[in-house]
């Protein structure tokens, strides 16, 4: 008999007989001779009493089909099978549909969902097939009936669902000393440790790869210049071994000669020894310069995802004061500003300057000079970023600046914003661990459902209290996510499980990764918050200064709500100030649907990403600022602050150097600057003239505009989606 129904959702119901008994009627009403309920109720209490205990929706609807092929009323089955495909088919539709915009390669929010990905290439539609297949059977299957409520109803964004099956977490800092002391296995490949600078190049860019694939996340190295150092100085002495098989003299007093710099100097009116050391020295800078040029070109190259998309890389470097760090710092900084190919912008790795007083930020630091060779390179490439060590939040009580491994201490992050340093369950640090899963809250939609409470203090008060129910079905959704990931084994990460996740080495290959993972963070995003605050108060943060002291106390009390989690759930949550892409417009086109169009927040196509002062808004630099300087402490999942200049930064490098003064003023995290710099798609050719339509160099039409999107540049805009291209058109300068 039957008791219980699994719905197609995987879903368990109550069995009605009831509803067997509507359906064959329904079928019946087709025919000539009409509904026989007295038939169809026989049909239903025999498919009831002859099945099993539990009996799937098919299951039973074969029952109805055979039942009905067996009765008098074979005219009835006919109608019933061909409703049946029909609905079997309209459900399918819409899948068609997705399948056949992939294949026709139309460019849609679907195929552009991130503008890193080229979907137009076979390898990039067959990861937008998995994509789209792979999401339904997520929220079928691995979603609980509450938590694929929320999600379907738009308060609630699930990052990476395509990737949910697989286990994978998003993110990771490398501790690339461990791949070149100890080599590493890549797939069939086994690397001996690095003994060159040429090879520790490659190797890095290896591991970056090679962890891309199996992450659904971005690839960053924290401490890009004290992990090259060393073969700076193995290099060096490579080459006077060289001029010691030349000249047949004993050179050995130079192996390890301290210098204050590696620099390429002229040979003139040097003698002897001296003359020897620094023809090692140039051949060295040479050599440096090379591997340095070497690794931008393959992070531009190398692809991964099945060779749908180039590694999502970042590296942090800066506070390395020896010669040697010194050397890779300037090398990097150098091949960066000549460009990639016909000298044209790098898009990877995104760059970031770890900015801290007493190593490079004040006249009298020892890294002064590179700071202000960076600025210039930002000024020109967009890269570096600025992370700010002094912030009060990013600082370590372990530092020691007499400490050669202290970038163990010093925060790293990844180029689009996320960060981690603090930890529950280990030492507070950035390497080796990573974001484990985030997903963001549509707060702009809760507000909204507000909207009709005339009282402000009675509608923030019902916005809080809706706040406090989609936290805890967030929080509840990532514990579920992790506690899926955990059951993974190592084996299914063999470089991410046994070398760079902090405590891997640990594990045996059939070991699950559960002992190890809980050091990552458990990511609460948000989304809109200046939407959020004119639905509850009519102005948005940067223009009212009550309403930026709600949008503290909104972030604030999420920041506190996850540090409740993280004591009930026993994980690392945090705040993120979600880098919103593919989501930018997602929220918006579901409460349009809802609300309608409603001016300053649903009347543009996307919703401002986290807590920034509305890209349209016109402000200072300073006031900008100001605004979103405080939510930096309370998003410790990740943050981003930007500005956008004016006019040709290229021979302005003061303009960058000034913001990240505001920075270290205003206890800024993390930051960039936008400016115009446009590209010949056809010559390569770049500048930064306003409305520049034909190129002066080949006479190309074919111009587009260099820009960053959520932290990280794009190549092109015409990889980039409908909302984020409408953000890009309503952004201006800030003065």
């Amino acid at each position: 008999m039957i008791e219980s129904v699994i719905k197609r959702d995987g879903r368990e119901v109550p069995f009605h007989s009831d509803k067997i008994t509507a359906a064959i009627c329904k079928a019946m009403a087709h025919t000539e001779a009409g509904p026989d309920k007295e038939l169809a109720s026989s049909i239903s209490e025999r498919i009831s009493q002859r099945g099993n205990n539990k009996m799937s929706v098919e299951e039973i609807q074969d029952a109805v089909e055979n039942e009905l092929m067996k009765s008098r009323r074979k005219d009835v089955a006919k109608i019933y099978i061909a409703y049946r495909n029909k609905r079997s088919v309209a459900r399918q539709a819409k899948t068609r549909d997705i399948f056949l915009e992939i294949i026709e390669a139309k460019s849609n929010d679907i195929t552009r969902e991130n503008a890193n990905m080229n979907a137009d290439t076979p390898a990039g539609m067959m990861m937008k097939f998995a994509s789209e297949t792979t999401k339904p059977f997520v929220d079928d299957y691995l979603l609980t009936d509450e938590i694929r409520q929320v999600v379907r109803q738009g308060y609630l964004h699930i990052h990476d669902k395509d990737y949910y099956p697989t286990k994978s977490l998003t993110c990771v800092q490398h501790p690339l000393d461990h791949i070149l002391t100890n080599g590493f296995v890549a797939g069939h490949g086994e690397s001996r440790p690095a003994k060159r600078i040429e090879t520790a190049s490659i190797q890095g860019c290896i591991s970056l790869e090679t962890a891309q694939n199996e992450m659904h996340g971005g690839q960053a190295i924290p401490a890009f210049d004290f992990y090259y150092a060393p073969f700076v100085r193995s290099s060096y002495i490579e080459e006077v071994k060289m001029l010691e098989k030349l000249t047949g003299e004993d050179l050995s007093e130079l192996y390890e000669v301290e210098v204050e710099d590696f620099l390429i100097k002229p040979l003139d009116g040097l003698k002897g020894k001296e003359r020897y050391m620094q023809h090692a020295m140039n051949r060295t800078v040479s050599r440096v310069h090379q591997a340095m040029e070497a690794f931008i070109h393959n992070m531009n190259t190398i692809h991964s995802r099945g060779g749908n998309q180039v590694v999502f890389s970042s590296i942090n470097y800066g506070t390395d004061t020896s010669a040697e760090g010194r050397c890779i710092i300037r090398e990097i900084l150098h091949s960066t500003y000549r460009g990639v190919g016909r000298e044209a912008t790098a898009i990877f790795p995104i760059q970031i300057w770890k900015k801290k007083r007493g190593v490079n930020f004040l006249p009298e630091d020892r890294n002064f000079d590179l700071y202000q060779l960076a600025c210039k390179v930002s000024a020109r490439r967009f890269f570096p970023n600025f992370l700010n060590l002094d912030a009060t939040f990013n600082q370590h009580e372990k530092w020691d600046a007499n400490d050669p491994k202290r970038y163990n201490y010093e925060v790293a992050t990844m180029g689009c914003r996320t960060r981690v340093f603090e930890n529950r369950f280990g030492e507070k640090t950035s390497v080796g661990r990573g974001n484990i899963s985030f997903s963001t809250i549509n707060i702009v939609g809760l507000a909204l459902e507000c909207r009709h409470i005339e009282n402000q203090e009675e509608r923030i008060a019902m916005f809080f209290e809706k706040l406090e129910d989609i936290l805890k079905i967030t929080a509840k959704q990532l514990h579920e996510r992790y506690e899926f990931q955990k059951t993974a084994r190592a084996k299914q990460f063999p470089l991410l499980m046994s070398m760079l996740w902090n405590g891997s080495e640990k594990l045996k290959p059939n070991d699950t990764i559960e002992s190890v993972i809980n050091q990552g963070t458990l990511g609460i995003g948000f989304i809109g918050l200046a939407e959020c605050l004119v639905a509850l108060t009519g102005k948005h943060h940067g223009e009212d200064t009550a309403s930026q002291e709600l949008g503290l106390r909104i972030v604030t009390y999420m920041r506190d709500r996850a540090y409740d989690f993280a004591e009930q759930y026993q994980h690392n949550y945090s705040v993120l100030a979600t880098p919103a892409e593919g989501l930018s417009g997602r929220f918006t086109k579901i409460d349009r649907k809802h609300w309608g169009i409603i001016p300053g927040i649903t009347d543009r196509d996307y919703y401002t990403n986290s807590n920034h002062v509305p890209v349209y808004f016109p402000c200072s630099v300073t006031h900008k600022a100001s605004i979103e300087a405080p939510y930096h402490d309370l998003t410790r999942g990740g943050h981003i602050f930007y500005v956008e200049i004016d006019g040709d930064a290229t021979h302005n490098p003061a303009s960058i150097s000034a913001v990240v003064d505001i920075m270290d003023k205003l206890n800024i995290g993390y930051g960039s600057v936008n400016h115009n710099r446009n590209r010949c798609l056809d010559c390569g050719f770049e500048n930064a003239q306003d409305n520049l339509t034909v190129c002066p160099s080949c006479g190309s039409k074919h111009i587009d505009k260099l820009q960053r999107i959520t932290g990280y540049l794009v190549g092109t805009t015409d990889r980039w989606n409908n909302a984020k291209l409408a953000e890009l058109n309503d952004r201006v300068r800030h003065d």
